[in-house]
């Protein structure tokens, strides 16, 4: 299995080429294969976006400005895939299947809907249907389409089914199948290895943080603050959910948090997920 960084955690550390330059050069050194990029970050992105990015924990920083390709070719770095919003999916199917093939892969994700109701169910099953004749579109053009969960995908649309079980019924395996994130579910308060073993063969890649407390500063009660760990170092049961990536024929996984890195720097927190990497895959 090839291991991933989400290139939402370099925001803050690839504003500039040559901090972009070491940041590849590191991530490269502890094991990585490449980076999973996010369209709204190899391109110039507006002010509002990065303050609003900055607001959500996810600083995009102003790597967009910046030549990915000849970044990415430098470091021997490869692409898992490349992120972007159903919208501009549907706008421009054939440019950005081109720009996923330009990085040399063929997936694209997407990822997630904002400002979008998932605990109604024909609104989801509107989703399902967009999401199967975009994945139709794409495999024309020789991409592969991948939907990526956060939380809000387990709102009930009515007792007993999630929005997620409508993705998973009433989307077609031809044209759509998912990244998986363990992460989001059970931060949503889900067992994340039961939808794993449900995706089987459609879950193709993985995305992974692990999940605990970490003291900082005074404490008031005993109670912490669960956020995203470096891997091994949380609660999660990792080890498990690897066996079922494995099973389910998995072949990339990608580490991705936003936040809450040891002495609050990204580089450093990935590396110490890379030696959980290793042991593990």
């Amino acid at each position: 299995m090839k291991k991933y960084v989400q290139q939402i955690m370099l925001g803050t550390v690839t504003s500039k080429e040559n901090d972009a330059r070491e940041a590849l050069r590191r991530i490269k050194a502890c094991g990585y294969d490449g980076l999973e990029l996010n369209r709204f970050m190899i391109h110039p992105s507006s002010l509002m976006v990065r303050m609003l990015t900055r607001a959500a924990g996810m600083p995009t920083g102003k790597g967009g400005n910046l030549d990915w390709h000849a970044l990415l070719g430098e470091s021997g770095l490869s692409v898992a895939s490349l992120h972007a919003d159903l919208g501009s999916l549907e706008r421009g199917t054939d440019e950005i299947a081109a720009e996923a093939k330009s990085f040399g892969t063929d997936r694209v994700v997407i990822t997630g809907m904002y400002r979008f109701d998932y605990g109604n169910e024909e609104t989801v099953k509107e989703l399902a249907e967009r999401l199967n004749e975009t994945g139709r579109r794409l495999k024309d053009a020789g991409i592969s389409l991948l939907y990526h969960n956060h939380n809000a995908e387990l709102l009930k649309v009515r007792p007993g089914r999630a929005a997620y079980d409508i993705l998973i019924d009433e989307t077609d395996p031809e044209y759509v199948n998912f990244e998986f994130d363990s992460y989001w579910f059970t931060d949503g308060g889900a067992d994340a290895k039961v939808w794993m073993r449900k995706l089987g063969q459609r879950m193709k890649m993985w995305h992974v943080t692990d999940r605990g407390t970490r003291k900082t500063g005074s404490v008031i009660t005993p109670i912490l603050k669960a956020d995203s760990m470096e891997l091994g170092t949380g609660n999660m049961d990792l080890s498990g959910m690897k066996e079922i990536a494995l099973s389910n024929g998995v072949d990339a996984v990608i580490l991705e948090s936003h936040k809450n890195w040891i002495g609050k720097d990204p580089l450093r927190s990935l590396e110490l997920s890379a030696k959980w990497l290793k042991r593990e895959l």
